[in-house]
């Protein structure tokens, strides 16, 4: 997750939420607890942030009220740091889960793709994976957000030359019926889709292994059992999937 992605759902919103979710973001994954004016205003060209260049940094934190404290100087720069009302404030401005830092950052990270999906459905599926894992539903999660992958998939396939799909679909399953449409991949094992879609190029043999060992994961989530799969699970999944298909 980089900065540009975190502040990424922020555009079109104020200067003060872009500056508090850079301090939160500094001090969440780099590890910075304080920040100068200068350092603030780093992060905002960093983040590529609408109009960073313009904006006033200082006084942007002198009406931030209780969400910001200064813990000191570095030299003769004052040091600003977010307070846990301000911690409150960004979690809940960008729907982040407390005190989870990996899911926290899972999150933050489908929050960003959904901004460059324009496919409705496939975006639908994947802001339903977000909220599952918001309120820790991680199997829910793992199944709406393939469900979305698949989708992906099955729509890159289509745009494959159809005698071609066909053949790639056929070498795999001799029965499969012609695919022409979005509803006939209903009747076909997610499992064949994907070698079809190696065997067309669309992805390599690496990329064909780790779709497939998500796919097991999507299976394991989807069927009755006593599988829960952890945090670092989830976003093993997250990151795999959302590299491969989706972004």
């Amino acid at each position: 997750m980089t900065l540009v992605e975190f502040i990424a759902p922020l555009k079109k919103n104020t200067h003060k939420d872009r500056v508090l979710a850079a301090l939160y973001y500094k001090h969440r994954y780099e590890s910075s607890s304080s920040l100068t004016v200068e350092s603030i205003r780093g992060a905002l060209k960093q983040a590529r942030a609408p109009q960073w260049a313009k904006v006033n940094v200082a006084d942007v934190l002198s009406r931030c009220g209780h969400y910001v404290d200064s813990p000191g100087t570095e030299g003769s720069r004052r040091l600003w740091a977010l307070t846990p009302s301000g911690e409150t404030y960004v979690r809940t401005l960008l729907g982040l889960p407390e005190h989870e830092p990996e899911i926290e950052q899972d999150v933050s990270t489908l929050l960003s793709l959904t901004a460059s999906i324009t496919d409705k459905e496939i975006k639908d599926y994947v802001e339903e994976s977000i909220k599952c894992l918001q309120v820790g539903a991680r199997r829910a999660c793992v199944v709406f957000l393939w469900a979305g992958v698949v989708r992906n998939i099955q729509k890159k396939l289509l745009m494959e030359n159809n005698k071609s799909l066909n053949a790639a679909i056929q070498k795999h399953d001799r029965n499969a019926r012609n695919v022409t449409k979005l509803d006939h991949f209903a009747y076909l094992k997610e499992k064949i889709q994907i070698l079809a879609a190696q065997e067309l190029g669309i992805f390599d043999k690496n990329e064909k292994d780790i779709l497939e060992e998500a796919l097991n994961l999507r299976n394991r989530c989807g069927h009755p059992g006593k599988y829960t799969p952890g945090n670092k699970k989830v976003s093993s999944f997250i990151e795999d999937v959302t590299n491969i298909v989706l972004f």
